[in-house]
């Protein structure tokens, strides 16, 4: 009797264990704007999990306990440069670090735009991602998380993801529709960490430019999607953090894009520190920068 009711317990924390963390496909069947070619993602493990060649779109969903839970929640986009996606050093590490601060984390696997499978490359991550807020807000109600109090989080070329996506949340393609997708896509917050925000030729990181837009875009799509051009009084209240030595993503694209939501009246936070460079993801053992995380934290909890 006693070992029976020791199963039973055991196998209710493995479901309540299981309710806490799942993934969820943000498309049914064969995602918009692709073709099947049967090709495989990829996912090394070198230090880091470096995930490319996406072709199931996901989230990987992190609940907090109720006990504890803020019923905020963050969308996480890890960067590299729209090539891979540093998957647990920009994304899972994140959720679960969110999760102990109540606070749900949602790691988004979004399609990559060198991927062969892509009819119209340069528009997938941005369609993944409103795809992902809408499910989110879509299943709001039964994760305990408020509509609200959903905001963004990307890193990198992930940071230009959740700008553009809090730039162009309402940007539409002509295709089927489904009712998650009346569902808003705006963010209410965002926190974009060492950010890609523009592709002007001066300040960009060349490799995401590339890689979502071409060798040689024309000059409208290079304004598109430099999102500190598309600011408005829409954009929702933003933090920004960079280091001034980072090497790959010049602190302009923090910069401008604060300069633009101050101009637009979007509240805003900007923090740059001297040191950290790029990718330093928590800043551990990287001097001041590694307080960040407790400076976002606080900026979080006294959003309005």
């Amino acid at each position: 009797m006693k070992k029976s009711l020791f199963i039973a317990i055991l196998c209710c924390f493995h479901s309540l264990s299981f309710a806490q963390n799942h993934r969820l496909n943000l498309w049914p069947g064969t995602p918009p704007l692709q073709k099947e070619m049967n090709l495989q993602e990829e996912a090394v493990q070198e230090g880091i999990l470096r995930i490319s060649n996406v072709q199931v779109p996901l989230m990987e969903v992190f609940l907090p306990t109720a006990q504890v839970a803020t019923q905020q929640a963050v969308l996480i986009f890890p960067g590299g440069g729209y090539g891979i996606l540093a998957y647990d050093w920009e994304g899972t590490d994140f959720a679960k670090w969110l999760n102990s601060q109540g606070i749900a984390g949602i790691v988004v696997k979004y399609r990559l735009p060198i991927s062969k499978s892509l009819t119209d490359p340069k528009e997938v991550p941005l369609l993944d991602a409103q795809r992902a807020m809408r499910l989110v807000r879509h299943h709001a109600a039964n994760w305990n998380i408020d509509p609200k109090q959903i905001g963004v989080m990307g890193f990198s070329a992930g940071g230009h993801l959740a700008s553009t996506l809090s730039t162009q949340f309402d940007y539409e393609l002509e295709r089927e529709n489904d009712p998650i997708d009346q569902l808003s896509a705006r963010p209410d917050f965002s926190i974009l960490v060492y950010p890609v925000t523009s592709f002007s030729e001066r300040i960009t990181h060349q490799g995401s430019k590339k890689n979502l837009i071409g060798e040689n875009p024309t000059q409208g799509l290079v304004t598109r999607f430099s999102n500190e051009l598309n600011v408005n009084e829409n954009t929702p209240p933003t933090f920004l953090v960079h280091a001034q030595d980072d090497q790959a993503v010049p602190i302009e694209n923090s910069l401008f894009y604060y300069q633009a939501l101050h101009s637009a009246g979007v509240k805003a936070s900007l923090h740059i520190y001297p040191k950290g460079g790029h990718g330093f993801a928590f800043g551990r053992n990287r001097g001041a920068v590694e307080n960040w995380t407790e400076v976002v934290l606080d900026w979080i909890k006294n959003l309005e």
